[in-house]
């Protein structure tokens, strides 16, 4: 296979015209061309007037694919191989099925390829199915009924179910091409395969989140709702089973092997490790505001005035050190997209950002958020992160009066409390 990449395609070329674009670079007819598939597409808008789409393409030949590199001589063109991915030899010989905590990103895929492996895990939940979770959601954001066990961050598929679904990393691993293989597979669209910014769209993730839990139960794994961790079972420093509790029945289940995906909110099952001196220790994190600016507005600041129409939404990214080497950054933008109150607790306030797959909203928004150390948190408490959060969020909470306060940044700066929103109307 050679991939070929930087080929250009102007905004309203088909993408038909990949096969001969490659078999140019290549100085191959591309009749020769068995197969092409597309392993990136990226807009590319760094001269607003010259915006066009740039592609990387993947192409099998019927011919000598060594002798046509060397005969081309391009440096946009490369040998490379067809990603597949093996599960690692299974040499777990156990009578006892291993135990996943949590259904969220982390715990979907770790019960995934455990199923995968023939190990049927035991994947615990304390959150509601989709359907359910959604009509708790709903019942939150329109009456301000919050059900601290099934909300914004707590059911199946996690905190993430209700964002933009952006598939996004900061690392370089060579699974992530089988995991966004197995959201493809799970209905997904098929450009998260090769989109330089891929996204799903929360109105796609709940399909996708229980298509991935059907998987694990057809390979004989579980994945039980409304359950949720009470305590590990622990002698000799080693785990032999766990406590969930479910609709107030308490469950004593065997295990000697378990996986915490628990998230960012489950402040309870933080307390109960630190009960329990599991090994923890404290993290820097980042807190901050949502932005909103009108979508219009970003997609002339990346494409310029009078952009072509038929260019996805616009995005963008910006990040600053300032003193002390803090970093200050803009984190888990959305394109015309929502932002919504995503509070686990009653008394705290949090909020989060969504795009549906379309992300045809008016308004862009992007968290602002700066690092904070566990030297900012105050006392030395293991949990101390989890109360400089709470305190936050509690100031939140009774400076809007349960509701989300909303200000211009510029008064928010200056410690003023806005007057009128000018031009922009918040969707929230």
């Amino acid at each position: 296979m050679i991939r070929v990449s930087e080929l250009r395609l102007e905004l309203d070329e088909d993408e038909s015209l990949l096969r001969k674009k490659a078999g140019k670079v290549l100085r191959t007819d591309p009749k020769y061309i068995e197969k092409l598939t597309i392993f990136k597409k990226s807009v590319d808008a760094r001269k607003k007037d010259d915006v066009h789409f740039s592609y990387t393409v993947d192409v099998t030949l019927g011919l000598d694919e060594t002798q046509v590199l060397r005969r081309c001589r391009s440096p946009k063109a490369k040998a490379a191989e067809e990603y597949k991915y093996t599960l690692p030899v299974n040499r777990r010989q156990s009578a006892f099925r291993p135990v996943v905590v949590g259904f969220g990103p982390a715990g979907m895929f770790a019960g995934l390829i455990l199923a995968e492996a023939g190990l049927r895990p035991i994947v615990l939940e304390r959150g509601k199915d989709i359907q359910r979770r959604q009509q708790d959601v709903n019942a939150f954001w329109q009456q301000h009924i919050l059900n601290e066990e099934s909300n914004v961050q707590f059911g199946e598929g996690g905190a993430g179910t209700f964002s933009d679904g952006k598939l996004t990393t900061g690392i370089k691993s060579p699974f992530i091409r089988q995991v966004l293989q197995e959201l493809y597979e799970a209905g997904a669209p098929e450009e998260i395969l090769y989109a330089a910014k891929p996204h799903i769209g929360t109105d796609r993730l709940a399909v996708v989140v229980q298509n991935i839990r059907k998987k694990i139960e057809r390979l004989g794994g579980e994945v039980r709702l409304e359950c949720r961790l009470e305590n590990l079972i622990l002698a000799n420093g080693f785990i032999h089973g766990v406590t969930y509790s479910h609709l107030g029945q308490t469950v004593d289940m065997e295990t000697d092997a378990v996986i915490l995906a628990i998230g960012h909110s489950a402040r309870d099952t933080f307390a109960m490790l630190k009960s329990r001196a599991v090994p923890m220790e404290r993290k820097a994190f980042a807190v901050g505001v949502r932005i909103e600016h009108p979508q219009e507005m970003i997609n002339v600041s990346q494409y310029g005035e009078g952009y072509p129409k038929g260019l996805p939404t616009a995005a963008y990214k910006v990040t600053r050190k300032v003193g002390g080497g803090r970093g200050v950054y803009s984190f888990c933008m959305c394109p015309g997209g929502y932002v919504v109150n995503a509070s686990s607790e009653k008394g705290g306030l949090a909020v989060n950002g969504m795009s549906y797959q379309a992300r045809d909203g008016r308004n862009a928004n992007s968290a602002m958020i700066v690092t904070v150390r566990p030297e900012d948190f105050g006392g030395s408490d293991l949990l101390s992160g989890v109360e400089f959060q709470r305190k936050l969020e509690r100031a939140a909470y009774w400076a809007g009066g349960g509701r989300v306060p909303v200000q211009l940044l510029g008064d928010f700066r200056q410690h003023v409390i806005s007057k009128n929103l000018g031009e922009i109307e918040p969707c929230i």
